[in-house]
């Protein structure tokens, strides 16, 4: 009942929120939020719900928003036939990836999504023709999806903050649903899972492929917004700021990459105005929440939150009364 409460509650908040701020440069912040914690939440089904650790998570952003922006430009495709098939594209290229890098666990694992994601970022800068290499590839505009004009950073905001819950929703439904449950045993128990019948490395890869699907559809709102995209969207820094804000808020957990994905999109576009090593800042703050909340900020404060409670009820327990004489 807490939780729903609590849902509610910041649902409110971000519906007010841009006649709250009132200004259009916290509005686009609030909608860059969205957009990073989406891909944070897409992530953290490898990371949190399945224990795989990917280097590589900016590929499907990069992909999808390279091909949604080459689609509307070079091909002259709509807007909604354009996204449906960036969307198809990244889907059937994380398919194809949760193949090769699931051949290995742990390390392994790591390093292959790693190098795979580097194989994109060098092709977006060599192969100039399709990508525009360093120039990359600019929209004329911000698209009219469904006719709803973008423009606006207010209607651009709300746009975001409607696909950010429906994935929200829908993550919350995956993570209590039996695969959800399979995908933690897995996880867990993968030795014991085999035994009771399950394909463990089926599993896996349905939620590799899930995770780039939610990965592409945070690189449309990504290209959408910025009506730019470059080959630094496929770099190895914004994977791992991906991966950094799943364990900086706390993994397996549902408003963990979100609170991630706040503070490191303060830091970088509030900090930074401020301190001029906002990397820094940032390192320090990963360095304190590992310290003392080493299973995140959201577990971590939940944890304290217990702990003071719980003496909260100690010291008003009212004391036994004396003996009579």
């Amino acid at each position: 009942m807490r939780a729903i409460f609590s849902l509610l509650v910041i649902a409110v908040i971000l519906i007010a929120l841009p006649a709250m701020v009132g200004n259009e440069f916290y509005v686009n912040l609030a909608s860059q939020v969205l957009i990073y914690a989406l891909l944070a939440m897409s992530l953290n089904i490898l990371v949190g719900l399945g224990g795989m650790v990917s280097l590589g998570h900016a590929a499907y952003l990069g992909v999808a928003a390279y091909t949604d922006a080459w689609l509307v430009t070079n091909a002259g495709v709509d807007t909604l036939s354009a996204a449906f098939l960036a969307i198809a594209v990244t889907t059937a290229m994380a398919a194809l990836f949760g193949l090769l890098a699931l051949r290995a666990a742990g390390l392994g694992f790591v390093m292959i999504t790693l190098a795979l994601a580097q194989i994109l970022w060098g092709l977006g800068y060599r192969w100039a023709d399709l990508t525009g290499g360093d120039n990359g590839i600019r929209l004329a505009s911000r698209p009219v999806p469904f006719g709803i004009d973008l423009a606006s950073p207010t209607h651009f905001y709300y746009f975001a903050l409607v696909i950010c819950s429906l994935a929200f929703v829908c993550l919350w439904r995956l993570a209590y649903s039996p695969f959800g449950a399979s995908l933690r045993g897995a996880r867990d128990q993968p030795r014991r899972m085999r035994m009771l019948g399950h394909h463990v490395w089926m599993v896996r890869w349905i939620a590799f492929i899930m995770a780039g699907f939610w990965g592409s559809i945070a690189g449309l709102l990504f290209i959408y917004y910025n009506q730019f995209i470059h080959p630094h969207s496929l770099s190895l820094q914004q994977s791992a700021e991906a991966l950094l804000m799943v364990i900086l808020g706390g993994a397996n957990t549902f408003l963990g990459p979100i609170v991630g994905a706040l503070i490191i999109t303060l830091v970088k576009n509030v900090a930074s105005s401020y301190v001029d090593r906002w990397n820094s800042l940032l390192g320090l703050i990963f360095v304190v929440v590992v310290l003392f909340m080493p299973q995140g900020i959201v577990p971590g404060l939940k944890f304290r939150w217990t702990q003071f409670t719980r003496r909260g009820r100690k010291v008003f327990v009212a004391a036994p009364a004396p003996p009579s004489p």
